[in-house]
């Protein structure tokens, strides 16, 4: 069984099932999935609980061993499994695996909790998680997106009966974007500072410092979709995090590159969803390449491969300039608005 991470509440009312894998990218909301399954336990009668952690050389016999290990006094076991490496190899495969075989539906006083970090689509698919979900149910909590987050900031206000102004929640979401340990704490500090009712700006501007944490797909989606303010924030914020320059030129040159390649079979009449298809661009990035397609004509897409070779002398050590300025400089030609049309 596969749940969504907004389903998990709803479905934890219903049912209990004997094995639930949470994982994700996001630490906060796999820790909160994880608690949400343990208080949910617990009301079951779920009152004793053994801790495993499977660093590297755990010794997976300890699964089997605490699978079998019922209590003499009929109490109800949660086995919470961590790993933090994401990575259980073939032998802690195995083990959970034999786990779901062995125990899964025949221990009804055993719970088995896995958590995991984000993992690849390769493990994904993996035999192990398969059966794990398969065994019970499978938590992939997802992060909300940047449109999404102020009202993911104000369900946390409103919680504390605390709330502010669109301004104000746009303030924080840009200050803890990609970071949501970070902003669950800034909101936290928040109640702790002010009483409940609604907040100022200029209370807001106070208490909640610049944490955002930026990544190469935040700066792909402001350089397509336009957003100016956002573009600047991810390039300035990569710079200080300290990413490899020839990353953050490899993720702009591939947008721009499709933005050309599909330019050109525009202009042969060639249908957009296929060339869309041709450049690899699915789900939720096609509407930022068709809007990036609004702004961007053929001559404006081959200027920026010119400007992207340019940088890349420059990474390179060939020629004078500030790369990160000009990494700028790339994304505006891009982002700003231009005579592209469909």
């Amino acid at each position: 069984m596969q749940l969504k991470g907004e389903q998990l509440a709803a479905h934890l009312e219903r049912e209990l099932r004997p094995v639930y894998v949470v994982y994700g990218d996001e630490p906060l909301l796999v820790i909160e999935a994880a608690d949400s399954i343990r208080a949910a336990a617990r009301r079951r009668g779920f009152d004793e609980r053994e801790v495993l952690t499977a660093l590297p050389g755990f010794n997976w016999t300890q699964l089997y061993h605490a699978g079998g290990n019922l209590s003499l006094f009929g109490g109800r076991q949660l086995i919470d499994l961590r790993i933090p490496t994401g990575k259980p190899g073939r032998d802690g495969g195995a083990a959970l695996q034999e786990y779901c075989a062995r125990y899964a539906q025949r221990s009804p006083d055993t719970l088995l909790l896995v958590t995991l970090p984000g993992i690849d689509w390769k493990d994904e698919k993996s035999a192990w998680l398969t059966a794990l979900a398969n065994a019970g149910a499978a938590v992939k909590p997802i992060p909300p997106a940047l449109a999404d987050l102020p009202a993911w900031i104000a369900g946390r206000l409103k919680r504390q009966e605390q709330g502010t102004n669109a301004e104000g929640l746009r303030f924080i979401a840009e200050r803890v974007e990609g970071n949501l340990l970070a902003a669950h704490q800034e909101i936290q500090k928040l109640a702790l500072l002010y009483p409940t009712g609604a907040l100022s700006l200029a209370q807001i501007r106070e208490a909640v410092l610049n944490v955002a944490r930026y990544d190469l797909d935040g700066l792909r989606e402001a350089l397509l979709s336009g957003d100016v303010a956002r573009l600047t924030r991810a390039i300035d914020g990569l710079r200080h995090e300290g990413e490899a320059p020839p990353l953050v030129l490899w993720a702009m040159t591939e947008e721009i590159r499709a933005l050309a390649h599909i330019r050109i079979g525009l202009q042969e009449q060639r249908p957009l969803d296929g060339l869309l298809k041709d450049a690899k661009v699915w789900g939720p990035r096609q509407t930022l390449m068709k809007r990036a397609l609004q702004r961007v004509d053929r001559a404006k897409a081959e200027a920026a491969l010119a400007h992207a070779a340019r940088i890349d002398g420059l990474v390179k050590g060939i020629g004078s300039g500030d790369v990160w300025n000009e990494f700028l400089r790339l994304g505006l030609s891009i982002a700003v608005a231009g005579r592209g049309t469909l």
